[in-house]
Protein backbone atom coordinates (compact mmCIF):
# COMPACT_ATOMS: atom_id res chain seq x y z
CA UNK A 1 0.00 0.00 0.00
CA UNK A 2 1.51 3.44 -1.26
CA UNK A 3 2.28 5.93 1.77
CA UNK A 4 -0.57 8.46 0.85
CA UNK A 5 -3.10 5.57 1.49
CA UNK A 6 -1.63 4.64 4.13
CA UNK A 7 -1.95 8.08 6.03
CA UNK A 8 -5.61 8.11 4.75
CA UNK A 9 -6.35 5.11 7.09
CA UNK A 10 -4.33 6.62 9.71
CA UNK A 11 -6.04 10.13 9.79
CA UNK A 12 -9.24 8.58 9.59
CA UNK A 13 -8.29 6.11 12.42
CA UNK A 14 -7.30 9.16 14.30
CA UNK A 15 -10.45 10.79 13.66
CA UNK A 16 -12.29 7.56 14.91
CA UNK A 17 -10.08 7.34 18.11
CA UNK A 18 -10.51 10.62 19.18
CA UNK A 19 -13.96 10.62 18.87
CA UNK A 20 -14.27 7.69 21.33
CA UNK A 21 -11.73 8.84 23.92
CA UNK A 22 -13.50 12.19 24.04
CA UNK A 23 -17.60 10.93 23.93
CA UNK A 24 -16.62 8.03 26.32
CA UNK A 25 -15.77 10.32 29.31
CA UNK A 26 -18.62 12.55 28.69
CA UNK A 27 -21.09 9.23 29.16
CA UNK A 28 -18.76 8.59 32.47
CA UNK A 29 -20.15 11.91 33.50
CA UNK A 30 -23.97 11.65 33.12
CA UNK A 31 -23.42 8.04 34.07
CA UNK A 32 -22.02 8.52 37.24
CA UNK A 33 -25.15 10.65 38.05
CA UNK A 34 -27.91 7.73 37.07
CA UNK A 35 -29.13 5.85 39.56
CA UNK A 36 -27.45 2.34 39.62
CA UNK A 37 -29.86 -0.11 37.99
CA UNK A 38 -32.34 2.44 36.23
CA UNK A 39 -33.28 2.45 32.57
CA UNK A 40 -30.81 5.35 32.29
CA UNK A 41 -27.85 3.77 33.76
CA UNK A 42 -28.31 0.21 31.48
CA UNK A 43 -28.55 2.40 28.52
CA UNK A 44 -25.44 4.22 29.31
CA UNK A 45 -23.49 0.67 29.62
CA UNK A 46 -24.61 -0.48 26.16
CA UNK A 47 -23.83 3.16 24.78
CA UNK A 48 -20.32 2.92 26.48
CA UNK A 49 -19.66 -0.69 25.22
CA UNK A 50 -20.34 -0.10 21.69
CA UNK A 51 -18.59 2.93 21.43
CA UNK A 52 -15.22 1.29 23.19
CA UNK A 53 -15.75 -2.02 20.93
CA UNK A 54 -17.01 -1.60 17.73
CA UNK A 55 -14.86 2.24 17.12
CA UNK A 56 -12.34 3.11 20.03
CA UNK A 57 -10.60 -0.29 20.02
CA UNK A 58 -10.45 -1.09 16.39
CA UNK A 59 -9.72 2.55 15.51
CA UNK A 60 -6.63 2.64 18.11
CA UNK A 61 -5.26 -0.95 16.27
CA UNK A 62 -5.68 0.81 12.59
CA UNK A 63 -3.77 4.14 14.37
CA UNK A 64 -1.29 2.35 16.07
CA UNK A 65 -0.54 -0.15 12.77
CA UNK A 66 -0.68 2.61 10.29
CA UNK A 67 1.36 5.10 12.33
CA UNK A 68 4.06 2.54 12.78
CA UNK A 69 3.62 1.82 8.90
CA UNK A 70 4.02 5.35 8.03
CA UNK A 71 6.91 5.73 10.59
CA UNK A 72 8.94 3.14 9.23
CA UNK A 73 7.75 3.99 5.46
CA UNK A 74 9.63 7.66 5.76
CA UNK A 75 12.36 6.14 8.05
CA UNK A 76 11.04 8.60 11.02
CA UNK A 77 12.80 6.78 13.48
CA UNK A 78 15.71 9.05 14.45
CA UNK A 79 13.34 12.20 14.38
CA UNK A 80 13.29 13.27 18.10
CA UNK A 81 9.54 14.78 17.35
CA UNK A 82 8.84 11.17 16.74
CA UNK A 83 9.95 10.18 20.34
CA UNK A 84 7.55 12.35 21.70
CA UNK A 85 4.96 11.93 19.22
CA UNK A 86 4.88 8.21 20.24
CA UNK A 87 5.16 9.10 23.83
CA UNK A 88 2.12 11.35 24.30
CA UNK A 89 0.21 8.14 21.86
CA UNK A 90 1.33 6.14 24.16
CA UNK A 91 -0.73 8.27 27.06
CA UNK A 92 -3.33 8.31 24.88
CA UNK A 93 -3.13 4.39 24.76
CA UNK A 94 -3.02 4.12 28.68
CA UNK A 95 -6.24 6.73 28.59
CA UNK A 96 -8.10 4.37 26.10
CA UNK A 97 -6.95 1.26 28.68
CA UNK A 98 -8.26 3.34 31.65
CA UNK A 99 -11.30 4.23 29.74
CA UNK A 100 -11.86 0.34 29.42
CA UNK A 101 -11.48 -0.43 33.27
CA UNK A 102 -14.04 2.32 34.38
CA UNK A 103 -16.44 0.88 31.94
CA UNK A 104 -15.99 -2.02 33.21
CA UNK A 105 -16.94 -0.39 36.64
CA UNK A 106 -19.72 0.84 35.48
CA UNK A 107 -20.90 -2.52 33.64
CA UNK A 108 -20.81 -4.12 37.09
CA UNK A 109 -22.26 -1.32 39.20
CA UNK A 110 -19.10 -0.73 41.01
CA UNK A 111 -18.27 2.84 39.71
CA UNK A 112 -15.67 4.21 41.74
CA UNK A 113 -15.56 8.02 40.66
CA UNK A 114 -17.90 10.61 40.58
CA UNK A 115 -18.85 12.81 37.50
CA UNK A 116 -16.14 15.68 38.35
CA UNK A 117 -13.01 13.29 38.11
CA UNK A 118 -14.75 12.07 34.64
CA UNK A 119 -14.71 16.09 33.47
CA UNK A 120 -11.82 16.18 34.41
CA UNK A 121 -10.39 12.97 32.52
CA UNK A 122 -12.15 14.31 29.25
CA UNK A 123 -10.05 16.82 29.12
CA UNK A 124 -6.79 14.67 29.10
CA UNK A 125 -7.27 12.75 25.56
CA UNK A 126 -7.75 16.74 24.25
CA UNK A 127 -4.15 18.05 25.92
CA UNK A 128 -2.20 14.85 24.24
CA UNK A 129 -3.83 15.00 21.01
CA UNK A 130 -2.62 19.14 20.81
CA UNK A 131 0.94 17.08 21.28
CA UNK A 132 0.29 15.50 18.81
CA UNK A 133 -0.20 17.62 16.49
CA UNK A 134 2.54 19.77 17.68
CA UNK A 135 4.78 17.18 16.94
CA UNK A 136 3.85 16.33 13.68
CA UNK A 137 3.24 19.55 12.08
CA UNK A 138 5.78 22.20 13.37
CA UNK A 139 8.39 18.99 14.33
CA UNK A 140 9.99 20.91 17.20
CA UNK A 141 12.87 19.09 17.47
Amino acid sequence: MTYLWVKVLHVLAIISWMAALLYLPRLFVYHAGAETGSVQSETFKVMERRLLRAIGTPAMIVAWITGLTLAYQANFWSQPWLHLKLAAVVALSAQHMACARWMRGFAQDENRHSARFYRFMNEVPTLLMIAIVICVIVKPF
